[in-house]
């Protein structure tokens, strides 16, 4: 029997970093009827999707779209560009990363996981020095793809990219370049074509602000060129026949129609708003929830200031005080979802996301609840956070109002 229960009053506030909250101009656009994916309709709108995502990407490449999470267009990046028992050498930011790994020993691949030592590993970005230092080691040049996480959703850090890149070109290694921005992509900045990225993996449920079932794959010409001698199994995923029924706007199979209706009016939202004030408005709303945190005497998953994420805040709880039971009150006292910590850190802290669809008031209702659950779990908060968040939003709001209005 249906438990009418399970949906109170008021919106229930999904505050993960993912998947984000859906606008209802999306929603609407979903609701559109179903078209012939062969029909001339069809066509436009898969021409209109795939010319637009090139512009969130930054690339002037083709862009793959997959009807899948971001957990196919990982394993599509590597079986379309490497073959069995090849070295990948990993670099380890948090669960996303480990899970990438765990997907490249399941194909075959032989990964290399370096990183910092510890749990600080978790707090801190990739460093590019490290990833230098083993690809100069590697004179046979064995090591056949680097992969790393651009902003890792179990720990709130943003890494270098670029930096990245000018690693593997001071030792004029020809590694691939593959990066996973599956919750950085339309929230964080990231230029596939100028950071010199060779594969970058994303999905539809973070910035784009659409439920998951869309990934894609951003190619560059080297990694369409590696593709053509890869010996991994790749059927369903082989960017071949993909890349050539995209110039006409179609699919060499039944496309996720429905979702694309979301993309296109998600892809509108964005552009119309400009990425740079999208942007902008990110890392306003990350600063003014790190302001709260401070303010609460608690400590950020990220220690590096310099990798702040604007995608999502960790807060890490204080000793003795498990990170679920907070979640669990803020859940069934104020019906808002806050996210869990992953893997080695799991019940350490919580994680505040303020991506998508998410405005100064939406924040400051999040920022209420949190405060309220700590409040009612017994966590002693040094200050209001909310009014910290406050000032600073009040303080920067006639700047953001008219980045809006450029």
């Amino acid at each position: 029997m249906l438990n009418l229960d399970f949906h109170p009053s008021g919106r229930h506030f999904l505050q993960i970093p993912g998947p984000s909250p859906v606008p209802d101009r999306i929603l609407r656009a979903m609701s559109y009827p179903t078209i012939d994916h062969r029909g001339p309709e069809f066509g436009a709108l898969g021409r209109k999707v795939l010319a637009d995502i090139k512009k969130v990407f930054k690339t002037e490449h083709p862009v793959i779209i997959y009807p899948a999470s971001g957990t196919g267009a990982w394993e599509a990046a590597l079986s379309n560009t490497l073959s069995p028992g090849d070295a990948v050498l990993m670099y380890e930011t948090g669960q996303f990363a480990t899970l990438w790994k765990k997907m490249a020993e399941a194909l075959g691949l032989k990964p290399e996981f370096i990183g910092l030592p510890g749990l600080d590993g978790w707090r801190r970005g990739v460093q590019a020095d490290m990833i230098e230092a083993r690809l100069r080691a590697d004179t046979a040049h064995a090591i056949k793809a680097v992969c790393v996480v651009h902003n890792e959703t179990s720990t709130g850090v943003t890494s270098d990219i670029a930096a990245v890149r000018r690693a593997i070109d001071a030792v004029r290694h020809p590694a691939l370049l593959m990066v996973d921005t599956i919750s950085g992509l339309a929230s964080a900045d990231y230029r596939h074509d100028e950071w010199g990225v060779d594969v970058t993996v994303s999905g539809s449920q973070k910035g784009l602000m659409l439920p998951p079932g869309i990934s894609f794959n951003a190619l560059s010409p080297k990694a369409i060129e590696a593709s053509q001698h890869a010996k991994l199994p790749c059927a369903f995923w082989g960017w071949a026949e993909i890349i050539e029924a995209n110039k006409t706007g179609y699919w060499p199979y039944t496309p996720n129609t429905n979702l694309l209706y979301g993309l296109s009016e998600a892809l509108d939202m964005i552009l119309g708003e400009g990425l740079e004030n999208v942007f902008a408005r990110h890392r306003r709303l990350a600063e003014a929830t790190r302001r709260a945190v401070s303010a609460w005497g608690l400590q950020i998953q990220c220690a590096d200031p310099a990798v702040y994420s604007p995608v999502l805040t960790g807060v890490i709880m204080p000793e003795g005080v498990d990170a679920d039971a907070v979640r669990k009150i803020v859940y069934e006292r104020f019906d808002m979802s806050l996210g869990q910590a992953l893997g080695k850190i799991r019940g350490t802290m919580f994680r505040i996301g303020h991506l998508g669809d998410c405005n100064d008031l939406t924040l400051m209702a999040t920022l209420a609840g949190c405060e309220m659950g700590l409040r009612l779990a017994g966590v002693a908060v040094a200050a209001s956070g909310v009014v910290a968040a406050m000032d600073y939003l009040t303080s920067t709001a006639r700047t953001a109002s008219l980045r809006a209005a450029a």
